[in-house]
């Protein structure tokens, strides 16, 4: 008799807390069932895979220890493989994926196995990966696994074009491949090439120290490697429609490495996806603060705490990385942030303030946007003039940005400030940025607001027909055609744009318009 037979309550229950995403309690009682049923292979093989979903290795590693090897299914025994590669056992690997093992099961790992085991016996295991087929799996991986083995021995010379071709094809995981053979290549002696690398905008190429090594960045050995691999996998897959494969991909990588910022994070992604917020928290919390990444873990987490409605824990996180004494620009436009989630818009303000005072100081390219953002604080506080003095500030920093030059020309418009520069602007803006249906509705309102009625009318129906979902444009369009004495036309627009009002009171101001027409009291803002 099967367990499920013999124990009903409990396989509906296991079933059950499945359906439902509760992986954890679905693995023990998954694992409850598979003991009492040793014969069962499905509720062993189901105990295995919901337990390392869930992130619970031990269990998993419990249960499939007890099966044999041919019996345990493809992310069994890979936490299998896994565990042995963090145990130093890289050679036992081969046991359970080897060149005889078909794709689909895992056969296309046996090249970056085996040539780990020849690189941790001192040999040169990157020999295993220099042909490896075009249309394998492991293609897209076979240039930075090689580079990976032979920086490991110091073999810097050979590991140079590998590491390039490695970084043409990284796409999404560059930055972080850039940060790996840094790390390699500091550790072979090689610091102007490793500073070379780490060259570019995005922070965390700033945050390596290269005269202290961090743990969890470079990929120097067998389980480091095995890890990069799996996480670079589930990226992939993760563009899918299955989320189940990436994120067991990603804790059987958390398990080999568990120093891998890169697999936090992309674990805490993917578990966010599955509705386990609290376990996505932790994984984040796994990053330290001195970790290249440790910025990004922090953004997900404040955002996370967010989502999850637990403003005061975002803000108090933010808040702590901004009162430190090295704060930098991205922590106070993340505390920014966050003090607008919370409509505390006058200390956003200020937050956003001091990032921009921070970027400019650094002459960071990106410095404009916390202008941009402090002016829509001090916007939504009716502080125009210190609005306008923020974007101005922005200006100078950014003279052709577009969402700039937009905001202040369409702000000044609709305050009658300097008309004439004003509709420059977002003329300008517009050049720069032609298909921009928000920025086109600016212009069609900016003539509008100025009396040249044909004009708005043909700009703004430009506007509406590049974005017909946006409420403002078609609200704008029905304004413009009811003063111009095209009643019928402009019912349909206020109508298309009653359709996606999202605020209360634009849908009031909409629906009076619809029922008395256009008023003083009832023009769009």
């Amino acid at each position: 008799m099967s367990a499920a037979n013999a124990s009903p309550k409990l396989f509906v229950e296991a079933r059950t807390a499945d359906a439902v995403g509760d992986q954890a309690r679905a693995a023990r009682l998954f694992a409850l069932l598979a003991g009492r049923d040793p014969a069962n292979l499905d509720l062993a093989r189901r105990a295995v895979s919901t337990a390392i979903e869930a992130g619970d290795t031990a269990l998993a590693l419990n249960v499939a220890r007890r099966m044999k090897p041919a019996e345990v299914g493809l992310d069994g025994r890979l936490l299998l493989v896994a565990d042995l590669l963090a145990r130093g056992r890289a050679n036992e690997t081969l046991g359970l994926i080897n060149e005889r093992t078909g794709d689909s099961d895992g056969g296309f790992l046996a090249p970056v196995l085996r040539g780990w085991a020849e690189q941790q016996a001192r040999a040169d295991g990157s020999a295993r990966l220099a042909n490896v087929a075009a249309d394998s799996l492991l293609a897209p991986f076979a240039a930075e696994q090689r580079a990976a083995m032979l920086l490991s021995s110091k073999r810097v010379a050979e590991a140079l074009p590998l590491i390039d071709k490695a970084l043409e094809v990284g796409g999404r995981r560059a930055v972080r491949l850039r940060l790996a053979f840094a790390a390699g290549l500091a550790k072979a002696g090689e610091r102007e090439r490793a500073k070379a690398l780490l060259v570019g905008e995005d922070p965390a190429l700033r945050t390596l120290d290269l005269d202290r090594p961090q743990r969890g960045i470079a990929i120097d050995g067998p389980a480091a490697g095995f890890a990069e691999l799996l996480t670079g996998l589930a990226i992939g897959l993760s563009r899918g429609e299955d989320r189940a494969l990436p994120l067991s991909l990603v804790q059987i990588a958390r398990h080999a490495a568990p120093d891998s910022s890169e697999a936090h994070l992309l674990g805490a992604l993917l578990l966010e996806r599955r509705g386990h917020a609290a376990a996505a928290l932790a994984a984040l919390a796994r990053i330290p603060g001195d970790d290249p990444f440790a910025a990004n873990a922090l953004d997900a987490s404040v955002r996370l705490l967010l989502a999850e409605k637990r403003g005061p824990e975002a803000l108090a996180l933010a808040k702590r990385s901004a009162d430190r004494r090295d704060a930098s620009a991205s922590d106070y436009g993340r505390l920014g942030n966050v003090l607008d989630e919370l409509d505390r818009h006058a200390e956003a303000a200020d937050a956003f303030a001091k990032a921009g005072a921070i970027a400019d100081r650094e002459g960071a390219k990106d410095r404009w946007t916390y202008r941009l953002l402090g002016a829509a604080q001090l916007d939504e506080l009716k502080r125009w003039p210190e609005a306008r003095a923020q974007l101005e500030l922005g200006l100078k920093a950014a003279p052709d940005e577009p969402l700039l030059l937009n905001y202040l020309g369409y702000n000044s418009v609709e305050r009658g400030e300097n008309l004439d520069a004003a509709e420059a602007m977002i003329r300008r803006a517009l050049a720069l940025r032609p298909d921009d249906a928000s920025i086109t509705d600016s212009l069609g309102w900016a003539l509008f607001k100025r009396g040249r009625l044909p004009e708005a009318i043909a700009t703004l129906e430009k506007a509406s027909i590049a974005d017909p979902a946006q409420s403002e444009i078609n609200e704008h369009l029905g304004d413009a055609l009811f003063v111009a004495g095209r009643r019928f036309e402009a019912r349909f627009a206020w109508q298309a744009a009653l359709v996606t009002a999202e605020e209360a009171h634009e849908r009031a101001r909409i629906e009076a318009k619809l029922g008395a027409g256009l008023t003083k009291a009832t023009a769009a803002p």
